[in-house]
């Protein structure tokens, strides 16, 4: 695990930064160029394996962004991606081969369900789906040909908690590796590889940009498994283009303070839901009456920016909620300054099987909120406003 040099909020901005006095531009300048001129063949050779050969292997911009998200992490090494969702593709794809097998929790993104259940079967990789809070049916899933224990906290939608230490503490009994889908967290709120998780994973499309206004993925581990993965992304290529690894960069430097807010806005939002008629239910671990708070509050420093609730009606009364907002823009995706509401039957879980969906708890009536920097009171009043639309049934929301 590498050591922290600062706090950080203070490695958010500076992160991956030279601090050695020079004349020299503030910003990272941006590499847009998909090739590097050598002065001769030796040279050709010597920069092979460098940030400047060629692009798809590597560019400066990448390494200054890399640098950066390793040390938020505490991690050795950082890659980023074209994707989230090439993230984990490559890395899986890089670490495990035909005949090895999987153990992931079931409640995770759909396009990760998506690849694990539909994809990896074709390449002779085999998975089990098992209960996100069920640790005994961790242990018991795992088979001599396991590798990989696949984990997502906070997840998607239902913002459940997974106790890390206890997965770290059967991956260490079976000499597995670990990944987690750290997305919702941030490494503002959670820092899983100094817990011991092998591999972190982010879509640096949400929180790590912040203005919904590129396409990302990060993968942060140790240097062994960072230079493996990243032979394998050479091959594939999934590399970010420069310009987005850019803006990457820029948004990390407002992430801590984006961050803060959108962890005190989630917490009233969700406050103020599950006293509300009519929602049945708010999933979010930092209130006070859900039954996973003291571990959310052990393993992490903030609840996040997103929720999500079910309406005390049908799924047409989601709809229709989500509809009648105004300042949650109807859009996939989250962890922008914007607010967001989406459906995830139609949306990040739509891929997936109604009967998948049922067993993650992913009902037709839950409504997923991305909780932007807006102020809290104006965001509070247009949801009250839209819950117009929906007829109540029950006095009180369920937590959890």
């Amino acid at each position: 695990m590498k050591r922290h040099k600062h706090r950080q909020e203070t490695e958010a901005v500076r992160g991956g930064v030279d601090f050695r006095k020079k004349n020299g531009p503030l910003s990272t300048p941006i590499y847009q160029t998909s090739t590097f001129e050598v002065t001769d063949s030796e040279q050709q050779l010597r920069a092979t394996h460098t940030d400047m050969f060629y692009t798809r292997y590597g560019n400066p911009t990448h390494t200054v962004a890399e640098n950066a998200i390793a040390e938020l992490e505490g991690a050795d090494g950082a890659l980023l991606f074209a994707s989230g969702m090439t993230a984990i593709t490559t890395t899986v794809l890089a670490l495990l081969k035909s005949g090895d097998h999987i153990v992931a929790q079931r409640d995770i993104y759909g396009g990760a369900t998506k690849f694990f259940s539909q994809w990896l079967p074709k390449y002779g990789v085999d998975v089990t789906f098992v209960d996100t809070t069920e640790y005994d049916q961790h242990a018991r899933a795992i088979r001599p040909n396991t590798k990989l224990l696949y984990v997502e906290s906070p997840t998607n939608p239902l913002v459940r908690v997974v106790d890390i230490k206890k997965i770290v503490a059967l991956a260490k009994q079976h000499d597995l590796l670990t990944m987690i889908d750290g997305t919702f967290a941030t490494p503002i709120n959670q820092r899983p590889y100094e817990s011991g998780i092998d591999l972190v994973m982010h879509s640096g499309t949400k929180y790590y940009a912040g203005h919904s206004d590129l396409i990302a993925g990060v993968i942060a581990s140790r240097r062994d498994l960072i230079d493996t993965i990243r032979e394998t992304r050479t091959t594939l290529g999934g590399n970010m283009d420069p310009h987005a690894a850019w803006l990457l960069l820029r948004g990390m430097k407002t992430l801590a303070v984006r961050v803060q807010r959108q962890n005190e806005n989630a917490l009233r939002i969700a406050q103020f839901l599950s006293s509300h008629a009519k929602v049945r239910r708010v999933h979010y671990p930092f209130l006070e009456r859900h039954p996973q708070r003291a571990l959310a509050m052990e393993q992490m420093r903030g609840g996040g920016g997103v929720l999500s609730f079910e309406v005390d009606g049908s799924g047409e009364d989601a709809r229709r909620l989500a509809e009648a907002l105004n300042l949650f823009t109807l859009a996939p995706s989250l962890g922008g300054v914007d607010s967001l509401v989406t459906i995830p039957v139609l949306t990040s879980h739509a891929m997936i099987s109604a009967e998948q969906r049922a067993k993650m708890g992913v009902t037709d009536q839950l409504i997923r909120l991305s909780v932007g920097i807006e102020n809290a009171d104006d965001l509070i009043a247009d949801l009250e406003r839209a819950l117009a639309v929906v007829t109540p049934v029950r006095q009180h929301a369920e937590v959890g």
